[in-house]
């Protein structure tokens, strides 16, 4: 059974940073793409970033502006979200996600989803 952990999250100021991780377990191989979605109270899942196989390319949603980083460490089986300049329009719960195959996947019906993790940037 694939399972997905996220850590890193935690509560940082205006202007900080956070690294957030996603260790894959269960499956051998890095055959997957690998993103981070996010959730705020009341409002829909958003997506943040997503890495390909093997990790050439990369993709993030317009509201990072380049203040977001996706990589993956495929010995380690681990994705990796550092974020820069942190705003309360951060604040959420992110979550991993991986699939198989092309990075569309993780639009799917089925990516694996790791139990989220929270982050809140204090004004």
């Amino acid at each position: 059974q694939v399972q997905l952990a996220e850590s890193g999250g935690g509560l940082v100021q205006t202007g900080g940073s956070l690294r957030l991780s996603c260790a894959v377990s269960g499956r051998t191989g890095n055959d997957y793409a690998m993103g981070w979605f996010r959730q705020a109270p009341g409002k829909e899942r958003q997506f943040v970033a997503a890495i390909t196989v093997p990790g050439d390319n990369t993709y993030y949603g317009d509201f990072v502006k380049g203040r977001f980083t996706i990589s993956r460490d495929n010995a380690k089986n681990t994705a990796y979200l550092q974020m820069n300049n942190l705003t309360s329009e951060d604040t959420a719960v992110y979550y991993c996600a991986a699939a198989p195959g092309h990075w569309g996947a993780l639009f799917g019906p089925n990516p694996w989803w790791g139990q989220g993790t929270q982050v809140t940037v204090s004004s």
